[in-house]
């Protein structure tokens, strides 16, 4: 018998205020049409003054539960991937506990910006297939909005507030059925390329918050190479091809990254879930909002070859390859 992590249940929440392009024009020197070409990106949402990272989170955490038809004595751990959280500390994700009811278990945040919810991921399927964990929260939750640069029209308009939740849960099946759930993760860093996504601020530099720092250029370069390559890693260690995947779910940071990842693959265009145009780059709760929008309508189905993948500041990047 081998024990794998399957998806039960997927939840997602995004604030009320839509801003749109035509909104952003008004307060910095850009336009719909500027935006649009070399974004696709449309709206975003914006969290309300009221609202933290940890409301977000538990929004979609609670839909996720519902969605698994649990509760949330049932979950043994929550891992929360954010590069936005409430506080220095404690962990976001113990809010998050606190508010479920949940005193069981651990809670703890994972920080790998756009790439945190595939972080997040592994880390949960690790403790579920070690036996250490039978049901898990993962969850994607971010303000970006209060890390932006207002005045800065190359990042403002890229970045939006949302979060997205999913509950794995232990499965035990007969090795010599055809496999479901996570089959394999991938994940990589290099810390060198620190300067071409930050923040430039921090407890222990400057003791503020700071505003996010892009190179535009530099990091649509690495994007593009660095998803198709771990895209092309999990599919070897899977023995597939790009013909065998039903659904790509990238992170949502770019329409113009998704379509040249698209073509390095010669991965069909139909194949791809994209969200970026209503929802911008939500950094690590862009995957779980798309994937519970593709669950949502139907488009994934039972044993669907599933890929995620993202990429972020650090340089960090992976995929995650899940048989539904």
């Amino acid at each position: 018998m081998t024990r794998r992590s399957i998806v039960t249940g997927c939840g997602r929440y995004l604030p009320k205020r839509i801003v749109t392009n035509e909104e952003l024009a008004e307060r910095v020197d850009t336009s719909d049409e500027w935006i649009q070409q070399r974004t696709g990106i449309r709206e975003r949402r914006i969290a309300a003054d009221d609202e933290k990272t940890s409301d977000l989170a538990l929004n979609a955490a609670k839909e996720a539960l519902i969605s698994a038809g649990i509760n949330a004595a049932d979950v043994d751990m929550i891992v929360l991937a954010t590069a936005t959280p409430d506080e220095t500390f404690p962990a976001t994700a113990t809010r998050v506990q606190a508010a479920l009811g949940m005193t069981k278990g651990a809670a703890f945040d994972v920080q790998a910006v756009c790439t945190g919810f595939i972080y997040a991921l592994n880390v949960a399927d690790n403790f579920i297939r070690l036996g250490q964990a039978d049901t898990v929260l993962v969850i994607g939750a971010e303000t970006f909005s209060r890390i932006l640069d207002w005045e800065d029209r190359t990042t403002c308009v890229l970045f939006g507030d949302g979060a997205g939740a999913i509950v794995l849960q232990a499965h035990e099946e007969n090795d010599d059925l055809v496999p479901r759930g996570i089959l394999s993760n991938h994940l990589h860093s290099d810390g060198r390329h620190h300067d071409c996504l930050y923040v430039d601020g921090g407890p222990s530099s400057t003791q503020t918050v700071g505003h996010l720092r892009m190179q535009g250029p530099e990091v649509f370069k690495h994007a593009v190479n660095n998803m198709a390559s771990v895209l092309g890693e999990a599919m070897v260690a899977n023995n597939i091809t790009a013909s065998d995947i039903d659904w790509l779910v990238p992170h949502q940071a770019n329409k113009r990254i998704l379509d040249g990842t698209a073509r390095k693959l010669k991965l069909a265009p139909e194949k791809v879930v994209i969200t970026v145009d209503r929802h911008a780059n939500t950094s690590a709760a862009s995957i779980p909002l798309a994937l519970c929008e593709a669950v949502a309508d139907g488009r994934v189905k039972e044993r669907d070859i599933v890929v995620m993948e993202a990429m972020g500041g650090g340089f960090t990047w992976g995929a995650s390859l899940i048989r539904w």
